[in-house]
C-alpha cells in the first residue's frame, strides 16, 4: 500500500488527488489493499491501494 493507505479504516474522510472533483470521500472498507470509498460527487469508488495513495482528510 502507499503512504497513509495502511492505515485508514472504516469512516475516515480522504481526498483522491488525482480526482479532486470527487470531493471528500467517507472509506467503507480496506480489505487485502482494496480500498472502497463513498465519494460526494463520484460515489461509491473502489481504489488499489498499491496504485494511489490517497490523502487523509482531518475531521
Amino acid at each position: 500500500m502507499i503512504g497513509m493507505n495502511a492505515i485508514l479504516e472504516p469512516g475516515m474522510l480522504v481526498r483522491n488527488p488525482t480526482q479532486p472533483d470527487w470531493g471528500v470521500g467517507q472509506v467503507q472498507s480496506n480489505v487485502g489493499g482494496k480500498i472502497t470509498v463513498n465519494f460526494r460527487e463520484e460515489g461509491k469508488v473502489v481504489i488499489d491501494g498499491a496504485r494511489l495513495g490517497l490523502i487523509l482528510v482531518d475531521q
